[in-house]
């Protein structure tokens, strides 16, 4: 989805880094538009930096004739080219602009020509938060229709205590998720997740383990929280924040993950096996670390143990996803997985390639199920998620 992001002139506009960062990790594709105070607290370049776009900081150009005709109607283009506004922070400046219709910068003028979904991240001093104009102005936004992510009580830039605080960036982009996707068909669900790599220790110091960032299978949590599921998600080590709302379970080994798993079974409606466990570990694992010499070294490898034909095989009435990671014949060893697995679908997915492997924010799969194949083309990590899960609850309420 297109976010137009608002940054409003107050201490809390460094925030709205993380706040970008944090979207586009979830897939989004981010505008920043900055007011003239907010560039006094944080420079257009970091958003830039962070977007890969450029940061819109004004209303005109003067760099030349045509260049401020183009800028004098940006305005409309961004309006009609984002999915929703979110401002963060929305200073007391700014929700007095919106609420009485005044245009006078760029994010106020776009304000008034947008047309979808707005959000708003108040953030202030607790005396300007609680002043009757403000309260009013808040009241008046609401009633407008517009979701308001209220500022919770904690010690304030200014030294005073109360509300007034930015919402916690995750807390803001939780609040742009629901208004961009409000579908809540997965409400009834419960759905266990696995994600990310497992370690398999070769002596107290090394370990056995793959290129998986886990990236695939915290989309498809947050996904699921998105569409109203409760979400257990059993993840190995990676470098990632797990989705506000979830059950986090966290895990080093293949072993671990695999009773964790079997521990949480009860009332799950459906498993996403998404995790990219080692297939082998040390038959023996010394004490000591292993000291490095010039000799030739060989190692015992045993396998470890298969989860997902565990499952297949303890398989009840909930729903089974397995993925496959392939570096070929995507389709015909997604098929085998299928049958000899006991799945009802197999996401197969390339992972040899920079642009869809492990640790790239795309992906492109193969959705084989024993009703034929779909093919999903290369989008990023949260819209594959979207089809996975769409996919998936067809096959739930088939069954």
């Amino acid at each position: 989805m297109r976010i137009a992001l608002g940054v409003g002139g107050g201490i809390a506009a460094y925030k709205a880094a993380e706040l970008a960062r944090l979207l586009i990790q979830r897939g989004h594709q981010v505008q920043v538009i900055m007011t003239s105070g907010a560039q006094e607290f944080i420079t257009p370049l970091t958003f830039a930096t962070l977007t890969g776009r450029k940061t819109i900081t004004g209303l005109f150009s003067n760099v030349s004739p045509e260049a401020t005709l183009a800028s004098a109607v940006e305005h409309i283009a961004v309006a009609q080219e984002n999915d929703i506004l979110l401002v963060a922070p929305a200073t007391a400046n700014i929700m007095s602009h919106f609420a009485h219709g005044l245009a006078d910068d760029f994010l106020s003028t776009l304000y008034l020509a947008f047309t979808g979904p707005v959000v708003l991240a108040p953030a202030m001093n607790v005396n300007m938060w609680a002043h009757p104009a403000t309260q009013a102005n808040f009241e008046t936004l609401t009633k407008r229709g517009h979701v308001l992510v209220a500022p919770p009580e904690g010690f304030l830039a200014c030294g005073m205590t109360g509300p007034g605080r930015l919402a916690e960036p995750a807390d803001i982009a939780d609040a742009v998720e629901r208004e961009l996707n409000p579908v809540s068909d997965y409400a009834d669900e419960t759905v266990l997740i696995t994600a990310g790599p497992t370690e398999e220790p070769v002596d107290p110091v090394r370990f056995l383990s793959n290129r998986s960032s886990g990236k695939m299978g915290y989309a498809l949590a947050q996904e699921a929280l998105n569409r109203g599921a409760r979400v257990i998600l059993i993840s190995g080590p990676v470098a990632l924040t797990a989705p506000r709302g979830v059950d986090l379970i966290q895990v080093r080994t293949a072993q671990e993950m695999h009773d964790a798993v079997f521990a949480s079974l009860d009332g799950v409606t459906m498993v996403i096996k998404c995790a990219a466990v080692s297939d082998f570990q040390a038959a023996s694992v010394p004490a000591e670390k292993m000291k490095k010499t010039t000799a030739n070294f060989s190692m015992e490898l045993e396998p470890t143990v298969d989860i997902l034909a565990e499952l297949g095989r303890a398989k009840g009435d909930w729903v089974l996803v397995g993925f496959a990671a392939e570096t070929g014949n995507l389709e015909q060893e997604a098929k085998r997985k299928l049958a000899e697995k006991n799945c009802d679908m197999i996401v197969g997915n390339l992972v040899g390639t920079s642009t869809t492997g492990f640790g790239s924010d795309e992906n492109e799969v193969v959705l084989v199920t024993k009703s034929g194949t779909t093919e999903v083309p290369r989008a990023t990590k949260r819209e594959v998620a979207e089809r996975i899960l769409t996919e998936a609850l067809t096959l739930r309420h088939a069954s």
